[in-house]
């Protein structure tokens, strides 16, 4: 399962592996990048993702870009 996030005007992505989350930096041709600095509690359910990733980015919201977005799930 892969979901997507608008995360303050940077394009994410959120893919569950066995027990873990694994967060990605997609870029505008879709290439993937993991982003590793980044550990999603993996107790976390997927309606709460969103949330913590606006909790962890929180310094790059703008005015152009106030909140994270789910995109698809």
């Amino acid at each position: 399962m892969k979901i997507r996030f608008d995360v303050f005007g940077k394009l994410m992505s959120v893919e569950r592996k066995g027990d873990e989350w694994l967060l990605f930096n997609v870029s505008s041709s879709g290439m993937r990048a993991r982003i590793y600095e980044v550990v999603i509690p993996p107790e976390l359910k997927q309606d709460e993702l969103a949330v913590y990733l606006d909790d962890i980015f929180h310094e790059q919201s703008s005015d152009n870009h106030p909140s994270v977005i789910t995109l698809s799930e």
